[in-house]
Order: C-alpha cells, then sequence, then structure tokens
C-alpha cells in the first residue's frame, strides 16, 4: 500500500447562539470577547503545527463545533487564510457546519469566495414543536432560506442533519420529512438516532417521562423507513447515518472511518496520526495557559496498541454500507484476518449478520440493525 502524506484537518468552534437539550458537546455561548480571544488563540496553535503540515497534503477540511455560523465570518476567513500557506490536494473537500438560523446569504457568500465548497445545515426536523422540545431557535422555514441561500451562493454540496427518536416525534413526522428532502434535492442527508447523553436536558427529560419519546422498535421502523425512501430518490446509505447521491460521500467522515490521519485544532478537540491519539484540553482556562507557554494544549494522548487499531478499523470499517477490505487490513498490520477471526466470522456468517465475499467483509441489513452486536464480537 502506498504510503500517503495527505492529512485531514478539523477546527472547533466551541460557540453557539443557545445550548441544544440534547448536546454534550464541548460548546459555549456566544460572547465577542470570547469569541475574540479563543481565535486568536486557535491560529496560534495551527501555527505551532507549521513544521508538521508543510510537509503534508490537506485533503479535507471541516469548520464544526458548536456552530461556525454563530461566529463573524472575518474569523473564518482568518483561518482560512492560514491555512492557505499549506498545500492542498486538488480535489479538497472543505466544509463547515452551519445552523437555519445563522447562514445568511452574505455569510453563504463569503465562506464559498474562501474557498469552503460543501456546507451542512443542522435542520434535525421540519416540526417546529419538536424543534423547541430540542432547544432549537430556527423555525421551519429558516431550513428553506438557508438552502436557498447556500445554493445562490454557489454551492453545490449541501447536507442536512435530521434526527431520529425525538421527543414528541410520531411516524408521521418522519414521512413529511422525507417528502420535504425529496422536494429539496439536496445530494447529502445525515440522519442520526438521538444518544440520549448524561447530563442532558432530554436525558433528564427521558428519565422523567420516557413515554414521551418513540420506543426502539418505533426508532427502528423510523429508521428502515428513511433507508428505503431516501435509496428511491438516489441518496444511497453508505454509512449507517449518513446517505448521499454518487460522488457527494462526505470525504472528511470517510477519513475517520478509514482510519487515516487527522489532526484537530481547538478546543477539546481530537487528533489521530498513526498510533498517536490525544485530545486537547476542555476548558479554556488550561487551553489559552498551554498556549501562552507555546505548548501543545493536549488534555489526554495516548499511544494506541496494534490490537486498539485492528478493533477500531474493524469497527469503523463495520459502520460503512461498502465495509472494509481483507487484503487492506492484512497489510495495514502485516496479519491474516481470516486467521485471527476465523471464530466470529463463522458465528456471524451463521447467523446472517455479515457478508464475505471478494475478499470485503460487510454488515448484512440485519447486522445493521444489530451492529453493536456485531462490533462487540469482533472486538479483541
Amino acid at each position: 500500500m502506498m504510503k500517503t502524506n495527505k492529512i485531514s484537518i478539523y477546527i472547533h468552534i466551541p460557540f453557539c447562539e443557545s445550548r441544544c437539550h440534547y448536546c454534550d458537546f464541548c460548546s459555549s455561548l456566544l460572547s465577542k470577547h470570547k469569541v475574540e480571544k479563543y481565535f486568536k488563540y486557535l491560529r496560534k496553535e495551527i501555527k505551532l503545527h507549521e513544521d508538521f503540515l508543510k510537509d503534508k497534503i490537506i485533503d479535507t477540511v471541516f469548520i464544526g463545533g458548536g456552530t461556525p455560523s454563530s461566529v463573524d465570518s472575518r474569523f473564518i476567513k482568518e483561518i482560512m487564510d492560514d491555512l492557505s500557506a499549506y498545500n492542498f490536494s486538488d480535489n479538497r473537500e472543505i466544509s463547515i457546519e452551519s445552523n437555519p438560523n445563522s447562514l445568511t446569504r452574505e455569510k453563504a457568500e463569503e465562506y464559498f469566495s474562501y474557498g469552503i465548497n460543501r456546507i451542512s445545515i443542522g435542520a434535525q426536523s421540519f416540526n417546529e414543536e419538536i424543534l423547541k422540545r430540542i432547544g432549537r431557535i430556527h423555525k421551519k422555514d429558516d431550513i428553506y432560506r438557508a438552502i436557498e441561500n447556500a445554493r445562490s451562493a454557489g454551492f453545490e454540496n449541501i447536507n442536512l442533519d435530521l434526527m431520529l427518536a425525538l421527543p414528541g416525534q410520531k411516524f408521521s413526522d418522519i414521512e413529511e420529512s422525507i417528502k420535504e428532502v425529496r422536494e429539496l434535492n439536496l445530494p447529502h442527508i445525515s440522519y442520526y438516532s438521538l444518544i440520549l447523553e448524561e447530563g442532558t436536558k432530554l436525558f433528564r427529560d427521558h428519565e422523567k417521562s420516557p413515554l414521551t419519546f418513540p420506543t426502539e422498535d418505533e426508532d427502528r421502523k423510523m429508521y428502515h423507513y428513511v433507508v428505503n425512501e431516501l435509496e428511491k430518490i438516489g441518496l444511497k446509505q453508505y454509512e449507517i447515518s449518513n446517505f448521499a447521491k454518487e460522488g457527494h460521500e462526505c470525504r472528511h467522515n470517510m477519513a475517520y472511518w478509514k482510519l487515516r490521519d487527522y489532526i484537530s485544532f481547538g478546543l477539546s478537540a481530537s487528533s489521530n496520526i498513526r498510533n498517536l491519539r490525544y485530545t486537547n484540553s476542555y476548558n479554556f482556562k488550561d487551553y489559552y495557559e498551554a498556549l501562552d507557554k507555546n505548548e501543545n494544549p493536549i488534555g489526554f494522548s495516548e499511544n494506541l496498541s496494534k490490537t486498539n487499531r485492528m478493533n477500531e478499523f474493524v469497527m469503523m470499517g463495520l459502520r460503512l454500507n461498502s465495509g472494509f477490505d481483507l487484503d487492506e487490513f492484512n497489510e495495514k498490520f502485516n496479519e491474516e484476518f481470516l486467521k485471527i477471526y476465523d471464530k466470529e466470522i463463522e458465528k456471524n456468517l451463521k447467523s446472517n449478520l455479515i457478508l464475505l465475499e471478494d475478499n470485503n467483509l460487510r454488515l448484512t441489513e440485519k447486522g445493521r440493525d444489530l451492529s453493536n452486536q456485531v462490533e462487540f464480537d469482533f472486538f479483541k
């Protein structure tokens, strides 16, 4: 396998206009002074990695959060200007996350002029009652407006984020969402099932009144409906929660799922370079103090063992509808996949949870429903 010096970059913008009730990401409510200071230090962190980056070809960049569109776009321009000093691949993919209420026409045009060529819009639902319950501050009309703003700015590669298993959500809401998606004719949809994270408002709501949330069976029914209906309009499932028209799969996320090297900048951002994984500090004070000393603001790091890397390669590979190539595994780890996992393969083939053909291993439709069980079996 050819060694590549391609790298993916993630930039974390930890600011939001309001806090969603399901969110446990590292984020902070907007304040002008906080934003100014943060970007000054974020640029300092990127500069610290100058020597590392100058030998690399940047293949994908993902500006996420938080809500990047909640901050003045001049800050995004500064980051893009800093990165422009390095080498990019010819067909680079540069994505930014946005919220429907803060993606103005002007912002979309500015992003596009900075070289950003993919935009992700966090819609979550078209039902305004549900949006209110989960702490979103946009309305249904804002979603259409944001998509229109992105398109008129020149964006063709647009993703819409939607969610399943939200409180008060009925099957009819999902049918309605699919109808909207069909009419919007977008090249990429992410459809995530709600994960109830401890410490969030929705976690507490669920503890108090679980019956207001869809059951696991209802969630599965909604999920299968989404997969089948999106397939009909050319949005093929390529990962458990992601659907795209041909050629519009998110290459940045593929880098994560295929265990390629990526480096991340900003508060709480995680990087993975070969066997080294590290995560930046979660609080502003520690992040700033480290950078004041010209040190990397790392809060946690670990050297992954070969077994850990093998586990991750298999787990991530199983998330993809295309599965993974056994030769790639064998070459990457200098091991024989079929020998190491012979019992696990036999068990899961018998249960019709995996398919093994043309030296490729992937989940069946039944396997995707029970993916956690399959992953557990292959965990060494």
